[in-house]
């Protein structure tokens, strides 16, 4: 495959969950056009964003119930008010405090509202009859009903409905239909059809949207319940393995997720037709796509279920390039990012220039005082995309602060030499000021994109980062306080002209 050619350009990363409103959490709403209005202003042609879909366990959106569906709480609120279905009064009720999600209190109080708003929805009105009809979203509507009804995981469900006995299932389905089956399917007809007109609107200010995808899918959810045998499970639908990576950055123990491992040689049989559709889904919602934990194409690690931690799993081979050979056939252009970091060896380097998707550089990573840092911009070529951090990392300034002063001083004149190595200057004498200098600093590497997350924008430190990997409670929280300033996007906008990418 040839190597992807983006548009180079500077990217913002900042998930929708971030956003600023009344509600407790960030939605499609007004907000999100205000931050697409403040990225156009900047010059910032990519948008980057988490994946959409419904959270599951621990609030992660890499722990999803639906790996195709949208996060209902995300549904702008308002704009279901503007339908005539929820009142003003409703709506009031329906705000919480400013500052970080609360996701136990939105829990309560969020499905609440809009299970009033689904009360007075038409569900024989054609357009919503036109959605439910194509059955994408049949088995997670079934799904949520059955945990609505009968509570607890897959592994819990009544028998005959855990095996997806086809006369128990339809006589469910009928029962349950109007009032749990078409509330699930009218959140996600909502969700996309705010989304959809949000997207249009992100694309007419010239910017592009970079979605999220996990390679894998979570244990509790509906892609398992309704593809069982295309993962490696026993008769009684119990994982035989799950995901993780050995000793890492993030963990002495490595990364036990507890996800189920794919049976790929049965994925295969089918021409991979799970993952082509996948793949297609999100092509079609997004403008790019990154595919998270991408190594794992190439081999995986596989854990034994049930072990205590990821210390004791084994490397396994996956598809490796097959895959995306076959959905480059079916679906043509594939605008994918790989997520390449972590345990990376020759194979994974091997698929990613097969493929020929652009891998990923963490800046604040390079200036460590070793002048042969693969991160350092010297070693940066076009055909890669270049991050401050991601949201699994702190934040540059929080990075920055933990450092001692000799750390510091290292880290301080290995940015400055970078910066004058790629034809700039910044100061860099306190730790704010390194921090912003590391901005420009990814701005001006050779990648073809270059992104960085909100809070590095703002120069925030760890009080407002997203996430601590290997902790299961306390993260996906942020949220902006305000849309950021105009100042804000003039000094953007300045950094992002100096450095070619406008």
């Amino acid at each position: 495959m040839k190597k992807q050619a983006f548009e180079r350009g500077a990217g913002i990363l900042c998930h929708i969950s971030s956003l600023p409103n009344k509600y407790g959490i960030g939605s499609l709403g007004k907000e999100a056009y205000s931050f697409a209005d403040f990225l156009a202003k900047s010059k910032v042609k990519y948008w980057q964003i988490l994946p959409l879909v419904q959270t599951g366990y621990g609030d992660s959106p890499y722990q999803s119930v639906c790996c195709r569906s949208g996060n209902p709480y995300f549904i702008d609120l308002e704009d279901l008010a503007t339908q005539g279905l929820l009142t003003k009064e409703e709506l009031a009720a329906a705000e919480m405090p400013a500052g970080r999600v609360d996701y136990g209190a939105l829990y309560q109080k969020r499905y609440q509202t809009l299970r009033t708003a689904f009360s007075r929805f038409n569900i024989k009105g054609s357009d919503f009859v036109r959605f439910e009809k194509k059955g994408e979203f049949e088995d997670y509507a079934l799904f949520m009903s059955l945990k609505q009804v009968y509570g607890g995981t897959l592994a819990t469900l009544p028998k005959e409905y855990k095996f997806k006995e086809e006369k128990a299932l339809q006589a469910f389905k009928l029962q349950m239909y109007e009032k749990e089956y078409c509330f699930w399917i009218f959140l996600q007809y909502e969700f996309f059809r705010q989304w959809n007109k949000l997207k249009s609107y992100v694309n007419a200010k010239g910017i592009k949207i970079v979605g999220d995808i996990p390679l894998y899918v979570a244990y509790d959810s509906s892609d398992v319940w309704g593809k069982p045998e295309l993962f490696e499970l026993d008769e009684d639908l119990n994982p035989v393995s799950v995901a993780g990576v050995p000793l890492d950055y993030f963990s002495q123990t490595g990364q036990l997720w507890g996800n189920p491992i794919y049976d790929w040689q049965k994925l295969k049989q089918s021409g991979y037709e799970w993952w082509i559709q996948r793949i297609k889904g999100a092509l079609n919602m997004y403008d790019v796509v990154r595919i998270d934990h991408f190594r794992g194409f190439d081999r995986y690690y596989k854990i034994p279920a049930g072990a205590p931690t990821a210390e004791h799993g084994e490397w396994v081979d996956g598809p490796s390039a097959e895959l995306f050979e076959v959905a480059k056939k079916r679906l043509g252009r594939l605008n994918v990012i790989a997520e390449d970091l972590g345990v990376i060896d020759d194979g994974v380097i091997a698929l990613r220039e097969k493929t020929g998707f652009p891998g990923m550089k963490i800046l604040m990573f390079a200036f460590d005082g070793n002048n042969k840092n693969e991160y350092l911009p010297q070693y940066i070529k076009e055909n890669t995309v270049t991050y401050t951090g991601t949201h699994d990392n702190d934040t540059a300034l929080g990075f920055i602060n933990n450092m001692d002063d000799v750390q510091f001083e290292v880290f301080a004149n290995s940015l400055r030499a970078a910066l004058r190595y790629e034809g700039y200057r910044y100061p860099a004498a306190t730790r704010e000021q390194a921090a912003r200098a590391l901005c420009m600093c990814a701005l001006g590497t050779k990648s073809q994109m270059s992104f960085i997350p909100i809070q590095d924008i703002l120069c925030l430190d760890n009080g407002s980062r997203m996430n601590v990997p290997s902790t299961a409670s306390g993260n996906w929280q942020f949220r902006l306080k305000e849309i950021p300033s105009a100042d804000v996007a003039a000094r953007l906008k300045k950094d992002i002209i100096k450095t070619g990418r406008a």
